[in-house]
């Protein structure tokens, strides 16, 4: 049988230390710190196909669990004080995608049919400013 170590990448080798050492702490910290070295010396493709591997390692429910935990929703938008703008602005900056098309849509929806119409001409602004 061939040596793994002849023929894999050196900085795959040292995410596979880097994986034993989260394996073996099994913490907080030392998975925290596999998941900063992957994301410095991996490939998004990698860490893609690792993520895909492991989940699909898991039943569906905990699957689920993971990866809601992964995304790190920005949950409701907190009601605001000085500058709506700016402050939808920075809860839009930390929401997921799908978080951002929900209250888009259901802002948009709740608008009366005159700053509806209002909206969308600005939207046609800004695309045809771009």
């Amino acid at each position: 049988m061939t040596n793994p170590s002849n023929y894999m990448k050196s900085e795959h080798q040292r995410m596979s230390k880097m994986l034993g050492y989260a394996l073996a702490a099994d913490s907080d910290y030392g998975w925290n710190a596999f998941s900063l070295v992957a994301a410095v010396r991996v490939k998004l493709s990698e860490r893609a196909s690792l993520a895909f591997a492991t989940l699909a390692s898991l039943d569906a429910e905990t699957a689920c669990d993971v990866v809601q935990a992964a995304l790190k929703h920005a949950g409701y938008p907190l009601p605001t004080f000085l500058n709506p703008m700016s402050e939808a602005r920075q809860w839009a900056s930390l929401a997921t995608r799908p978080e951002r098309k929900a209250y888009a849509l259901a802002a948009y929806e709740a608008l009366s049919v005159e700053d509806q119409i209002a909206f969308c001409q600005r939207i046609s602004d800004v695309k045809m400013a771009a």
